[in-house]
């Protein structure tokens, strides 16, 4: 016993000096428990883990080595769990729990399309008619259909319209993406749509100058660029994404280039180093300043003001924020005189983050962002001592490019695969030849039409600019145009990013030959990949659609309507194709607006509207009906109706050899802050009759 307690603080000790990369990862597991709970813990209960943690932090002090280590651990993970729950709390604002259908007046303090390719708007200072303030949500989205009149969106500006609202969808499926808890975090209380023409109530204030700001830079620069082109240029220079359209989106989408389009890494980074060099060369060049001035420090201090203002004029929006970060961190490295690329500062960076915004931990864009930066970091770590004379000098920027787009396209691939379900195929070619365009000609176009437009030259730049757009927007048409270009895959069990991620990060920063171990955990998550059990049968929230597995795919019980609902099914199942194709696969018969399938030793019914519910005469112990209208039925079957549902969520029905087995998305989810309260019918009937 002795000898293997001595092993262990051998092992431990010698990763002394080595530690701080994991204080992030153990502050996320912290994190990562908070919402996996299915239960809301009470303040007190978050007020003795943070005081627990803070106690942790301060005993580890006086234990010995070992047992410090194990203190501080666990210190950091309630840290991380207490974190999480006061954001929670902090954001913590109204929801609508009713369908709201009146007049909405609110300010615009954001500008975007939506899925359906409609201008959608963002609105706080909310007023709905017969609502007390304390009721009304801190801010709605309202996509806008239909002919708009006269009246462009102005940032800033209070209008008001009449709109469809509710509150924001649960999961679509049992487990899925809850954008009910990704609303919460943005205190997004309701959203919906208007087909009427939105009104101008008052004109903007001044209170949003950096937005405003944004909005006349998108203007002019789709005025000097027309078309996709402008509008790509509006995106990545002040993150305005309201003019791109959908089929240009899949493109980028299909060919792995969608993350040009985010103020992120990539930009922020190529930013900060163009000005970074250029003012260094240019100091350097100026005799008495180059050998009497700290330039290399003068010009990090140049190219965090530029990164700043960068974050300012995007929107600073999460993944801009953790970008900055980033280059911030390494910049002030620079600064200090300490390595700039470290696996320390890419923990710094993922410590600030987290601790300003602990739900960023469950977006793709925090994920793949540090993935790839935790793994370029490692890997050019382990080039740095490797012998590279033999290598020809004109060779060694393009191997670093290759490498760099392998490394971190391999890293950030799992995410990738696991949020968005599909693989671009040829995504490594497209990147190889779009990224450098992004660096050697738009960023720096985009810089040349910011200095220039003082002089009102700046045409001269968006030239060169708008060339290196339409040739990556090019790359994306010609490559999502081959076939094979893009590979569905299913969706993984909820286990699997976890454990694979904390095994690549056991890889990464253990040091010694032990750091192997963590391909064991990696292995184990492809594995239960591989063994991802799809449901027999999903129902959405609202009983509107429902799907069957079959031996070519699922099929679906509609054509047309809950498309959003439709398409993350079919990309969830690794099969891809369109509703309308998946409709084709159902596997029974619709009339009379029923489609009937088998499940079971049952049946499996879909009543598609009142007429249909009203003309069902009853059910058979073993059915299951789905209900897009409240149902009311005898004969011992299972329903679920808009009524049931409103308090389960979606629904996912297995076929074991038990008999059938049902979970919801309430099952999955628990009862949360984000989470609906259960429905008074009482309140609300009253709250319509007034």
């Amino acid at each position: 016993m002795g000898r293997a307690s001595r092993w262990v603080e051998a092992v431990v000790l010698g990763q002394r000096g080595h530690m701080f990369p994991r204080v992030p990862v153990l502050l996320a597991c912290g994190i990562g428990t908070f919402f996996l709970l299915r239960f809301e813990p009470a303040p007190a209960v978050l007020l003795g883990v943070a005081g627990g943690g803070l106690a942790g932090v301060t005993l580890q002090r006086w234990l010995p080595p070992v047992l410090a280590i194990i203190c501080l651990a666990v210190a950091l993970w309630a840290l991380g769990f207490a974190l999480a729950g006061a954001r929670a709390h902090q954001v913590a604002a109204p929801v609508l729990d009713f369908r709201y259908y009146g007049p909405v007046e609110g300010r615009i303090v954001a500008i975007d399309r939506s899925g359906s390719d409609a201008v959608r708007l963002t609105l706080d200072r909310v007023v709905l008619e017969r609502m007390a303030p304390q009721d009304t949500p801190a801010r709605v989205r309202v996509s806008l259909h239909g002919a708009q009149g006269f009246t462009t969106p102005q940032p800033g500006a209070t209008v008001i319209l009449t709109g469809h609202l509710s509150a924001p969808g649960g999961a679509v499926e049992p487990g899925g993406f809850d954008l009910r808890r990704h609303a919460w975090f943005q205190q997004l209380g309701a959203v919906g749509y208007t087909r009427t023409p939105m009104l101008l109530l008052h004109p903007p204030d001044g209170a949003l100058p950096v937005f405003a700001l944004r909005m006349a830079i998108s203007a002019r620069l789709q005025a000097a660029l027309p078309g996709e082109t402008g509008a790509f240029a509006a995106a990545v220079t002040a993150g305005d994404r309201s003019g791109m359209g959908q089929d240009t989106l899949q493109a980028l989408r299909d060919t792995n280039l969608a993350h040009l389009l985010a103020i992120s890494g990539l930009h922020m980074g190529l930013l900060a180093g163009f000005v970074f060099a250029t003012l260094r060369v240019g100091l350097v060049l100026i005799p008495h300043v180059g050998l009497r001035w700290p330039v290399k420090k003068i010009a990090a201090g140049g190219a965090l003001t530029a990164a700043a203002g960068y974050l300012a004029l995007s929107g600073g929006n999460v993944a801009t924020e953790r970008a900055f970060v980033m280059v911030a961190v390494a910049l002030v490295a620079v600064m200090l005189d300490r390595r700039a690329l470290s696996l320390r500062a890419v923990a710094m960076a993922a410590l600030i983050v987290l601790m300003l915004r602990p739900e960023a931990l469950l977006g793709p864009g925090f994920q793949m962002s540090f993935a790839a930066t935790t793994a370029l970091v490692a890997v050019f770590a382990v080039l740095r001592d490797l012998e590279t004379e033999s290598i020809p000098r004109w060779a060694r920027p393009f191997m670093g490019l290759v490498i760099s787009s392998a490394v971190a396209g391999l890293a950030t691939a799992p995410v990738a695969l696991a949020h968005f379900n599909q693989m671009a195929h040829y995504g490594l070619l497209a990147n190889l030849m779009s990224v450098p365009m992004m660096g050697l000609v738009v960023v720096p176009g985009a810089v040349a039409a910011a200095l220039l437009s003082v002089i009102g030259l700046e045409w001269v730049a968006l030239w060169g600019m708008g060339l290196g757009l339409d040739w990556i927007l090019g790359v994306a048409r010609t490559i999502a145009a081959w076939d094979g270009a893009v590979g569905p895959v299913v969706a993984p069990p909820g286990a699997v990013l976890p454990v694979l991620s904390l095994g690549a990060l056991f890889v990464c920063l253990w040091q010694g030959r032990a750091r192997a171990l963590g391909l064991v955990p990696v292995a184990l998550a492809i594995g239960l990949w591989t063994q991802a059990e799809r449901p027999a049968v999903l129902v959405a929230d609202n009983g509107a659609l429902i799907g069957v597995m079959t031996e070519d795919g699922r099929g679906l019980s509609k054509t047309k309507g809950s498309g959003f609902v439709a398409r993350v099914w079919l990309e969830n199942d690794g099969r891809g194709g369109t509703q309308e194709s998946a409709a084709a696969n159902w596997p029974g018969k619709i009339e009379d607006r029923v489609a009937r399938a088998r499940l079971g030793g049952g049946e499996l019914l879909h009543v598609q509207g009142k007429r249909a519910g009203r003309a069902l005469a009853g059910c058979t112990p073993g059915d299951v009906v789905v209900s897009s209208a409240p149902l009311r039925l005898t004969g011992g079957c299972r329903v679920f109706d808009p009524d049931s549902l409103r308090q389960t969520g979606s629904v996912a029905i297995f076929d074991t050899p038990e008999g059938l087995r049902f979970e919801t998305a309430r099952d999955r989810s628990g009862q949360r802050l984000w989470s609906l309260p259960p429905r008074n019918d009482r309140r609300l009937a009253a709250r319509a009759g007034q």
